[in-house]
């Protein structure tokens, strides 16, 4: 029985959980962490263009891995043959390659993993172990979804997560900038957690959240910055993280959105520490803008966004 009476608890809508048939736990680099355990793999190949924290659950299991080239269209470029016990990891980059993420499958079966840490509405591939990230879509504090045919053999406790809200009570209390460092910290902190199911307080957030209309939102944002700075158009079923948009020393435009409060972030700046000057991850981790199209925002933002875009290439122009 729940408790009845006393004070009120947070009001959360009620929705249907869009992956309510996953298993829940608690980030994606945890979600990744269950697929290697219970999948015992002794070697991951995974793509120099990726975030450096996947590396930390190969290095907690004592996992060999090797990276792997991909080409400026997201596509790999090196010939990997699988041996027992090896998988290959794959990035549904932003969420647009979910196409391509079939053909991988097709290609390499079980032995693949796919990384939808940035493609959390893309629906799962039979057979194919997968996992998705909460925190890179909405506004919460921590969790994970992952899909596996492979049941686990070892324990997993639950997660709390009341004590990394500062930085989503902050934003709104205060300022983005205000709840920055809380945020950086959360992010931080995971290196020091282990695999765990999802908080209950996770679970009813993502349980609160009108998932179609969140869809529809990033799409229409999506294809409005699309239509004017031009960009890889949507499949039927794409519901992608951010706007890729791809320029030429970018990395000043991006200094300049930032000095007017438009935040975009950098993906990954780990990138330059593995490759040279040279390579096509290099030159996407230093000219890929990732624009915000997320479910908070509008025409009126994206307009905002394509204007000063626009009015620094005028001046870097003249």
């Amino acid at each position: 029985m729940l408790p009845i009476g006393g004070y009120f608890e947070l009001e959360l809508s009620k929705y249907e959980e869009l992956h309510s048939n996953a298993i829940a736990l608690n980030s994606g680099r945890f979600c990744f962490e269950y697929i290697l355990k219970i999948r015992k793999y002794t070697k991951i190949y995974i793509p120099y263009y990726i975030c450096e924290s996947v590396i930390e659950p190969l290095l907690r299991l004592g996992i060999t891995y090797e990276f792997y080239h991909i080409d400026i269209n997201y596509h790999i470029t090196d010939y990997i043959p699988l041996k027992d016990n090896e998988a290959l990891l794959y990035v549904n980059y932003w969420g647009l390659q979910s196409q391509y993420c079939l053909d991988l499958s097709k290609q390499y079966g079980n032995k693949l993993i796919l990384d939808y840490t940035q493609a959390f509405y893309a629906k799962p591939i039979a057979g194919i172990d997968t996992f998705y990230s909460c925190r890179k879509f909405f506004g919460v504090p921590d969790g994970g979804y992952v899909y596996s045919n492979v049941n686990a053999d070892f324990e997993v406790e639950q997660d709390c997560s009341h004590l990394r809200m500062n930085s989503l009570i902050k934003r709104i209390d205060l300022s983005p900038e205000d709840g920055y460092d809380d945020f950086r910290n959360v992010s931080e902190s995971f290196q020091n957690y282990s695999i765990r199911l999802m908080s209950k307080f996770t679970k009813r957030m993502m349980n609160s959240i009108d998932y179609n209309a969140v869809a529809e939102k990033r799409r229409a944002n999506y294809n409005y910055l699309k239509s004017r700075l031009g960009g890889t158009p949507l499949l039927d079923n794409d519901v992608p993280m951010i706007f890729p948009y791809l320029m030429e020393n970018g990395q000043e435009l991006r200094k300049d959105l930032i000095k007017n409060k438009v935040f975009v972030a950098q993906y990954w700046p780990n990138v330059k520490k593995w490759l040279n000057s040279e390579s096509v991850e290099t030159y996407l981790a230093n000219n890929i803008l990732p624009l915000p199209i997320d479910q908070r925002y509008g025409t009126q933002e994206m307009q905002y966004i394509i204007e000063k875009i626009q009015s620094w290439k005028i001046v870097e122009f003249i």
